[in-house]
């Protein structure tokens, strides 16, 4: 029987200044109390596409239809906070990507379709370009986190140079999941 791994497609954030950024927000979220699973610095990265469980004689074929997506090196500027899918039920927090969401919503779109002659099927969801930075555990302490999302509405983290396109193995954990590169398409 054929191994399968959990997969998916994205760019990593490897600035230091900007990990360090989001390493800080972090802080400034948990220092709310709420009961939150924060990401770690080192596994924040900006998802193209869940895959989930491909079998590994696929991870040739994904990586090929990567090549044929069309893409120059662009900036992405990291810019404020906020929470999926509302304020009254919350569930992940996110920061937030202002400049160069249209250069990552091409990715996807030119992307998509080519992963559908693999058979992999369409994306349930319409593509929303973010970081996770934390995932909400339980309502405790809700209106303080909320209160600290909406000031850190308009922070500012950085700019990313998004260059690699990267297919990514996650293996999951008891202590958290591990991401490793299996493929990478870079300009």
């Amino acid at each position: 029987m054929l191994e399968r791994i959990r997969s998916f497609i994205a760019f990593d954030i490897n600035c230091r200044s900007l990990l360090g950024e989001l390493a800080e927000v972090q802080s400034k979220l948990v220092s709310t109390g709420a009961n939150l699973k924060l990401v770690k610095p080192e596994n924040i990265h900006i998802t193209i596409r869940f895959l989930g469980d491909i079998y590994l004689n696929r991870i040739d074929a994904v990586h090929e239809a990567m090549e044929e997506v069309s893409f120059a090196p662009f900036d992405v500027e990291l810019k404020g906070v906020g929470v999926f899918p509302n304020t009254k039920y919350l569930r992940i927090v996110w920061a937030g990507i202002h400049k160069g969401s249209r250069e990552l919503g091409n990715i996807f779109d030119q992307l998509e379709p080519r992963l559908r002659k693999l058979d992999f099927k369409p994306e349930a969801k319409r593509f929303s370009p973010h970081l996770t930075i934390a995932r909400v555990r339980t309502a405790h302490n809700k209106r303080e986190l909320i209160r600290h999302v909406e000031e850190l509405g308009d922070h500012e983290f950085g700019v990313l140079r998004a260059d690699c396109l990267r297919l990514k193995k996650s293996v999951l954990t008891p202590k958290g999941p591990i991401y490793s590169t299996l493929k990478e398409v870079c300009h």
